[in-house]
């Protein structure tokens, strides 16, 4: 059999578009075939291409509106307690509907799902662009997270369904991750750029041709991928309950740096958020026939312990961005593309350990790359609690910054391809959006955490100097609210760290290589 006999046999095992190829004749000894590759067949490059972009646009509006937040907040007369909506109404509904959109892209077909998310993604920038007030700002934010919760979990499930298992699909999804590391990067470099030579507006009218264009692209080069056999149930109530126990978990936390932590207020809303959490885990376990999240899945301690991880590299990085954002332009007094260069090297070093896990992880094993991953990650947030309100770029910045770089392009990496590796086909796509699901889950909630904590302990500080306010004792205010924010986000790496060490099984070095037959399971 040649070996693009054994490509149309295997893609159409997964996707339906063509039938098996035919049997060979009995008595004649048959070669094994060679595995398929992105180089043999165009197709494969340009749907690797498509995924990786689209991945890319999501991620990078994650953090792209960091650096314009100060001029958003301006233009728009944000409160600083309301600022971090404008990120969070984004990761919030993303997270939420991830499951939604995995199932539905295994449901009703990975090329359609996938080109419904980019065109909706697409007009929800343009009118995010032309928002006037708070609230449609902040609601088309949320319309593009919806769109990403579509876009994220069909890519990925496109690249597993296509990509047989073992090398080729190790990098394909290696590649995958490194595009939303460097998205995420790439986000606070584009925005302060753009910010700075057009406007905040243009951070989101960038995407529209982007969105358009993949969705163009995807039509001709994406297979289909749909499954016709599988029970057409969605779900919502999961996705709802979901969505708004999140949202309200958030909303308390968010809500206590002005009426307090002990406040009736707070405590109800934080309950309230947890009931609702409570809520959907009920109805994935015993109420929906079928689940966006069945239970069982979590059988697996890879998978498990992987998806935990992944939620503190979310909880510590996201909010970095925000807080390294806001110090250098609020007290460091840098412009929107001053703020922006000073990411390129922590963009690069995201590019650059993304790519090196990607080839490392089979030689060197997912496990010790992601511990090595998320120690780094800690020393450079505990690294950053040294700024001050002087401080300058290279003295307390640049190496601290490059270290938690170079950990998030290590842990992120092996952490999804220990996550997705010997799941099944026919649920590729649930997989996908667990994965996207615990990293924002982690972001919004570890922002939300972190926001107010520092908004805390900076208001302490301006109460403390009582009506004599200056230039300097706000800076002051502010960067100790900062520090206290990177200490905590330290803690969440340390403790995603040991999680790798105690939680994740040993995964040997070359699992997953097998090309063909049962999908080899990467926990020993």
């Amino acid at each position: 059999m040649s070996s693009a006999t054994g490509h149309v046999e295997r893609r159409g095992e997964h996707s339906g578009i063509r039938g098996p190829a035919p049997a060979q004749p009995q008595g004649h000894e048959v070669a094994e075939p060679k595995q398929p590759s992105a180089t043999d067949h165009p197709h494969l490059r340009a749907t690797l291409l498509l995924a990786c972009l689209a991945q890319f646009m999501v991620i990078l509006d994650v953090s792209v509106v960091n650096v314009a937040l100060p001029a958003i907040r301006s233009g728009l007369h944000f409160s600083e307690a309301n600022l971090q909506w404008v990120v969070n109404a984004y990761t919030v509904t993303f997270a939420g509907f991830l499951l939604l959109g995995g199932r539905a892209a295994d449901l009703l077909g990975r090329r359609k799902v996938f080109v419904f998310g980019l065109i909706l993604f697409a007009l929800a920038s343009f009118a995010g662009g032309l928002a006037q007030s708070q609230g449609m700002l902040i609601a088309a934010r949320a319309a593009q997270g919806l769109g990403g919760a579509v876009i994220a979990p069909a890519s990925l499930s496109i690249l597993t369904s296509t990509f047989p298992e073992g090398r080729e699909r190790n990098r394909a999804v290696g590649i995958w991750g490194a595009m939303g590391g460097a998205g995420g990067a790439a986000g606070v470099l584009l925005g302060g750029v753009i910010t700075d030579l057009l406007s905040w507006q243009w951070i989101l009218f960038i995407n529209v041709p982007i969105g358009i264009g993949a969705a163009l692209l995807a039509q001709r080069f994406v297979a289909e991928g749909r499954n016709p056999e599988r029970s057409k149930s969605f779900d919502l109530a999961g996705a709802l309950t979901a969505t708004l126990g999140l949202s309200v978990l958030v909303l308390g936390v968010v809500r206590s740096d002005t009426s307090g932590w002990g406040s009736p207020e707070t405590l109800a809303l934080i309950v309230a958020g947890l009931a609702i959490v409570g809520l959907f885990v009920a109805i994935e376990g015993r109420i929906a026939k079928s689940p966006l999240m069945p239970l069982r899945i979590y059988a697996s301690r890879t998978l498990s312990a992987a998806n935990g991880v992944i939620f503190l590299v979310g909880a510590a990085s996201f909010a970095m961005w925000f807080f390294m954002s806001l110090y250098v332009q609020q007290v460091l007094g840098y412009s929107p593309i001053k703020a922006g260069l000073a990411f390129l090297p922590m963009t690069l070093c995201i590019v650059a350990g993304s790519t090196f896990a990607s080839r490392a992880v089979i030689r060197v094993g997912a496990k010790h790359l992601l511990i090595v991953g998320m120690l780094l990650m800690t020393v450079g947030l505990l690294w950053f609690t040294d700024i001050t309100p002087s401080g300058g770029y290279v003295s307390e910045l640049l190496v601290p910054s490059l270290l938690v770089a170079i950990g998030i392009g290590l842990a992120f990496v092996p952490a999804t391809i220990a996550a997705v590796t010997g799941v099944d086909s026919h649920e590729s796509g649930l997989a996908s959006g667990l994965v996207n699901t615990s990293r924002l889950f982690g972001g919004a909630l570890g922002l939300a955490i972190l926001a107010a904590l520092a908004t805390s302990t900076t208001n302490a500080d301006e109460h403390a100097a009582g009506g004599h306010l200056t230039t300097g004792t706000v800076h002051a205010a502010l960067t100790s609210g900062f520090r206290i924010a990177f200490v905590v986000a330290a803690v969440f790496a340390a403790v995603g760290a040991v999680i790798a060490v105690f939680g994740l099984p040993r995964i040997p070095r070359r699992a997953g290589i097998a090309s063909h037959g049962a999908p080899a399971d990467i926990a020993a």
